[in-house]
């Protein structure tokens, strides 16, 4: 029998919803990504000024702290040069661990600092000893007697992430520097002042070899990478772009799909 002389068949073409769905999806991710590399743009101006803010209070000369310190004006102070005059209370010594040195385990070494009358007792984060010198009788070198000057940086308190353990300071366990925290288990005031040190080699050999905390490198070490991201956002929207593109290009319209079916209906 010939085609021509089969009956006609009426066929209802339908439309693709679900791929109408994905091309919408694929137009959004280009869009999306250029938005996020914007929006980078934006975080990198905001940390370049951070940290151009924290630099230009880290190279001024140290200022004596105050008596007392509202708690709520340090976030104006962050990274700003301090020194202070007291006497340590190792017998509340708090030790922050594990921390890594060098490719060493140990902890930092978090000791209040009381001063004088009617001055605020504060919290000193002395640096880093090796975890073989936990022992305070491992490091009578490392535990000065009388009054003391530290200098430092003033610190704003830091967010503690979901991952990190709570302290428990009823067993001496302290995994994060959560500063009210251990204001109040000190009854000390929640300021926190990171001790800064530019040890050469010998020095640090001998600091660690005797136990005595090695403070930070007085610098500003905040990461921005916000760069990476503009450039890998702005890289997916560029890819994506490109393969939209493509796929429009190859797809065939609504008719073209019509007459390929009625083809293939014959």
């Amino acid at each position: 029998m010939s085609p021509l002389d089969r009956a006609p068949r009426i066929a209802r073409v339908q439309e693709d919803r679900k791929g109408g769905f994905g091309l919408i999806v694929l137009a959004a991710i280009p869009v999306t990504a250029f938005l996020l590399g914007c929006w980078q743009v934006q975080r990198l101006t905001w940390k370049t000024d951070l940290i151009a803010r924290f630099e230009d209070r880290i190279v001024r000369d140290p200022l004596p702290l105050p008596p007392t310190i509202d708690p709520g004006a340090i976030h104006d102070f962050d990274y700003r040069r301090v020194y202070a005059t007291g006497r340590l209370r190792h017998d509340q010594e708090m030790l922050i661990g594990p921390r890594i040195h060098d490719g060493k385990d140990g902890y930092l070494v978090i000791t209040p600092l009381e001063r004088g009358r009617d001055q605020s007792k504060i919290l000193m984060n002395r640096g880093w000893i090796a975890r073989e010198k936990k022992d305070q009788n491992e490091r009578r070198d490392g535990l000065p007697t009388g009054e003391v000057t530290v200098a430092g940086l003033l610190r704003e308190p830091w967010k503690k992430n979901i991952f990190t353990p709570q302290n428990i300071p009823e067993k001496g366990q302290f995994y994060f520097p959560d500063v009210q925290m251990m204001a109040e288990w000190t009854e000390s005031t929640p300021v926190w002042i990171e001790a800064t040190l530019r040890p050469n080699l010998s020095t640090a050999i001998d600091f660690e070899s005797k136990g005595i905390p090695m403070g930070r490198y007085p610098e500003v070490n905040l990461r921005n990478n916000h760069t990476q991201y503009i450039f890998t956002w702005w890289s997916l929207s560029l890819a994506t772009t490109f393969m939209f593109y493509m796929f429009m290009r190859k797809r065939p319209s609504s008719i073209q799909a019509r007459v390929r079916r009625s083809k293939e209906w014959q």
